[in-house]
C-alpha cells in the first residue's frame, strides 16, 4: 500500500529531512585525507543526537552504525570503520533520521581531495541523473518515468545504473511502498500521486552495473572494482511539482 501524506505532514517531515541535509553537509566538510569513516559516523550520530533526532540506520536489521560510508568500489552501506580515507577516493556518505514521527533520508558522493576529472564527471553525471529523476515525481506520471530518466542520462554518458539497489517510499516508515527503480521503461508501475513522498536514489557504476554483497552481510561493491558513486534526495509530489525535502539550504531553488 502506498501511503500518501497530506500537506501538514508533508510539513512535519521537513524538519527530520533538513536536518540529514545539515549533518550531510557538516560530514562532507569534514571529509578529507587522514579522516577515517568511523569518525564521520561519530561526528553524525553526535549531531543527530543533539537536534532530538534518533539515528534510521543503526539497529536496522541488525546494522550497527548511523552513517553509511562507502568507499571507491563500495556501492552502498558500507560499515564505518577505522578505515583513512586517501587522497583520490571518493566516500558515499548516505543517513537517515526519525525526528517527530517521520524519517528523512539522503546520499552524497564526496571527492577527498584530488580526483581525476573522469571521476569527476563520474559524480557529476549521478547527481545529474538524480535531478532528471526528481524532474519527474509530478502528479500523473508513472513510477517508471523516474528510473528511465535516470537510465537515459546515466547511459548516454557511459556509465551504468545498479539494478540491485533502488529508492523506496518513505514517511513513518524508513521504508514504504512503492520502490523507485533507476532504470526501466516509461509509463509504468503506480501513478505518481500528491502527497506521495519518495527517496530517489542513482547509483550509478564506472564500469558495469553488477554488484555482489560482501562476506560482512552489508557493503555492496561493484564486481568489476569500478568506482560508484551514490546521490539521493526525499522528495514529495505535490500539485506545483516536486518538492525536494533534503535540499541543503545552500541549494533551495
Amino acid at each position: 500500500m502506498i501511503v500518501c501524506k497530506s500537506p501538514s505532514e508533508i510539513e512535519r517531515m521537513r524538519a527530520a529531512n533538513a536536518l540529514v541535509a545539515d549533518v550531510l553537509a557538516e560530514l562532507g566538510a569534514m571529509v578529507a585525507p587522514g579522516v577515517t569513516t568511523k569518525d564521520l559516523d561519530a561526528a553524525a550520530e553526535r549531531r543527530v543526537r543533539e537536534r532530538g533526532a534518533e539515528p534510521a540506520f543503526k539497529g536496522y536489521r541488525g546494522y550497527p552504525a548511523t552513517l553509511c560510508a562507502s568507499v571507491n568500489e563500495e556501492v552502498v552501506h558500507g560499515i564505518p570503520s577505522a578505515r583513512r580515507l586517501v587522497e583520490g577516493d571518493i566516500v558515499s556518505l548516505d543517513m537517515g533520521v526519525k525526528l517527530n514521527g517521520f524519517f528523512g533520508d539522503s546520499a552524497i558522493t564526496v571527492a577527498v581531495g584530488d580526483v581525476s576529472d573522469d571521476v569527476r564527471r563520474l559524480l557529476r553525471v549521478t547527481e545529474e541523473a538524480l535531478e532528471r529523476g526528481i524532474g519527474q515525481a509530478q502528479a500523473g506520471g508513472r513510477i517508471s518515468d523516474i528510473g528511465h530518466a535516470i537510465q537515459q542520462h546515466v547511459e548516454g554518458q557511459g556509465f551504468s545504473v545498479v539494478r540491485e539497489f533502488v529508492g523506496h517510499g518513505i514517511g513513518a516508515s524508513l521504508h514504504e511502498e512503492p520502490q523507485i527503480a533507476n532504470y526501466g521503461e516509461p509509463g509504468r508501475g503506480p501513478r505518481l500521486a500528491e502527497g506521495m513522498v519518495l527517496a530517489i536514489e542513482p547509483m550509478v557504476n564506472m564500469g558495469r552495473p553488477a554488484v555482489k554483497v560482501l562476506a560482512d552481510g552489508w557493503t555492496a561493491v561493484t564486481r568489476d572494482g569500478s568506482l560508484s558513486a551514490h546521490f539521493e534526495h526525499t522528495v514529495a509530489v505535490t500539485k506545483s511539482g516536486p518538492l525536494v525535502l533534503t535540499r541543503a539550504a545552500s541549494r533551495v531553488r
